[in-house]
């Protein structure tokens, strides 16, 4: 019998925000997996042990996930994290991979998880709060009422489209061109709420579009909605 790999979101920042599920399975497993070169500076390991401060003296395995657009690098480092949680799966162990946010929205864990199904072993996702959706909670927006559409946008991909003209528009990790993300989005008629580093000590809200800086930090979020008339 092989181990089975857990891809366990771990919500975007508040430790408040892990579920049970993901707290028993760190708590049962003995050999963590965290996206880094240095477990313990990984923002998942700092948001966990808060919750789970045994994960402290756990088997730690660093995945080194670089920020890079090089694609043969980005599958060179993929392949090597597979390779890495595979000689304990081989094992009959399990190993628990720690991901911000949801397992299943733009998670880093989704390259391992295709090469480790692929070689033949099975994984398992555990889901966790989505940044989008603490992000909402934080501003006491609501992403979506009644019929409204709710569209996601990895933004720094996106920069080239206008956005649809119906519905919410959640822009993730804009901050490197955030400028231009302002721009589109007054352009589309919408205001917007921006937070960054949500639920953590360097969190910052900002209320309206024209609030929001031209730059800011890797994990920052907009929520931008159709501007409500109140007649």
């Amino acid at each position: 019998m092989t181990g089975i790999l857990y891809g366990i979101g771990v919500g975007p920042g508040d430790p408040e925000l892990m579920t049970l599920k993901a707290v028993r399975l760190i708590r049962e497993n003995d050999i963590i997996a965290l996206p880094g070169a240095d477990p313990k500076e990984t923002v998942a390991y700092r948001i966990a042990v808060r919750v789970v401060p045994e994960l402290a003296d756990k088997q730690l395995l660093p995945v080194y996930m670089p920020m890079t657009h090089d694609k043969e690098e980005q599958r060179r480092h993929h392949r090597a994290g597979a390779k890495t949680v595979e000689v304990y799966l081989k094992e009959g162990k399990n190993v628990v991979f720690l991901t911000l946010g949801d397992s299943t929205v733009y998670s880093t864990f989704t390259y391992i998880q295709q090469i480790v199904e692929a070689d033949g072993f099975l994984t398992e996702l555990v889901s966790g709060v989505p940044s989008f959706c603490a992000a909402a909670a934080r501003v006491n927006l609501p992403l979506g009422i009644w019929n409204e559409q709710i569209h996601i946008f990895p933004a720094v991909h996106n920069l080239t489209e206008d956005l649809p003209l119906e519905g919410t528009c959640v822009l993730m990790k804009s901050g490197s061109k955030m400028k231009q993300v302002k721009e589109m989005i007054k352009k589309s008629g919408r205001d917007a709420v921006m937070v960054e580093n949500c639920g953590t000590e360097k969190e910052e809200v900002y209320l309206h579009v024209d609030e929001i800086p031209d730059s800011a930090g890797y994990y920052s979020l907009i929520i931008a909605k159709e501007v409500q008339s109140h007649d």
